[in-house]
């Protein structure tokens, strides 16, 4: 059934509000803008910063600035939509400008996934066969990887959307999320949609179960290569080398694990909108002051800039 012949195809959704489900709907309000500016300034002066300083132009950082990249895109999709409805107290949002939100969504989320196993192998590469880096990580190499996580996450992104929003719709249009997102528009859906939520499940584990497993095998070997040496100066090089991308691992896959691959009665709605919390405003605000931080180049060429 096509969605121009569904009678309420061409309305607007509503969105639910975020904010005002809470007691201090200001306080929460100034905190989630905190958090854009955040992340715009942050990851920003990542991507300039890494461009600018010829200390950084290499693959690890390279791969880098296309995180940053991904996480600005994040928070900009999502945050200043809901803002500006928070503030105007119109919650509707158009059945196109839902489609573009599923697939930015899916998109970047997919995209993110494929990107940070790129990262692990990169990091396996430069400390396990550090002498074979320049070939294994050659810039042709290094822009396929990055090249293929986008085109992936595209082509993925565009069958879900493709079918969801064509599928026939109910009078009620009231989106239980405070964006669109596939598990919550279902749940508008006037058929049955088990076979395709099974579907869903099979593209959450492609994206999701192989690149955490890269990503396990490559700290795994890492881990072993540098016990084997036997260098405790090693290992905690090694620790400190590894362990901001470790914990932008965790944050993410954490969240994504539970949001896709747990069974329905393990979260309820309320949940997944904490969860989806993580990829719109916490990951792409964290994820520049964990690099930045606890990563001495990026941190050096900071100052340089600010003291020149």
């Amino acid at each position: 059934m096509s969605w121009q012949n569904n009678q309420t195809s061409g309305s607007d959704f509503i969105l639910l509000d975020l904010f005002r489900g809470s007691q201090a709907p200001w306080l929460l309000f100034s905190l989630t803008v905190l958090a854009l500016l955040v992340a715009l300034l942050g990851n920003t002066a990542i991507i300039i910063l890494i461009q600018a300083d010829r200390r950084l132009h290499n693959p690890m950082y390279f791969l880098l600035s296309q995180l940053s990249l991904m996480d600005l895109f994040y928070i900009s999709t999502f945050v200043p939509k809901m803002a500006l409805a928070f503030l105007s107290g119109n919650h509707h949002i158009s059945f196109i400008g839902c489609g573009t939100q599923l697939f930015l969504f899916m998109t970047l989320v997919a995209a993110e996934c494929l990107l940070l196993a790129a990262m692990a192998y990169d990091r396996y590469v430069a400390i396990c066969h550090p002498l074979r880096y320049p070939i294994f990580m050659r810039p042709s190499v290094c822009v396929l990887m990055v090249v293929g996580s986008w085109l992936g996450a595209l082509i993925n992104a565009l069958i879900h959307v493709i079918y969801t929003m064509t599928l026939p719709y109910c009078t009620s249009r009231e989106i239980h999320h405070f964006f669109c997102e596939i598990p919550a528009l279902l749940k508008l859906v006037c058929e049955d949609t088990s076979q395709y939520e099974k579907g869903l499940f099979v593209s959450g584990v492609i994206f999701l179960l192989p690149p955490i497993s890269a990503i396990m095998a490559s700290y795994g070997r890492i881990l072993y290569t540098v016990l084997r040496i036997g260098s405790s100066m090693g290992l905690r090089k090694t620790l400190a080398t590894c362990s901001s991308h470790m914990t932008v691992v965790s944050l993410f896959y954490g969240a994504a694990i539970s949001k896709y691959l747990l069974p329905k009665f393990y979260h309820s709605p309320e949940q997944d909108m904490v969860v989806s919390v993580f990829y719109t405003i916490l990951t792409p605000m964290l994820n520049p002051l964990i690099y930045s931080l606890r990563n001495k180049d990026v941190a050096r060429a900071l100052r340089k800039v600010l003291k020149s």
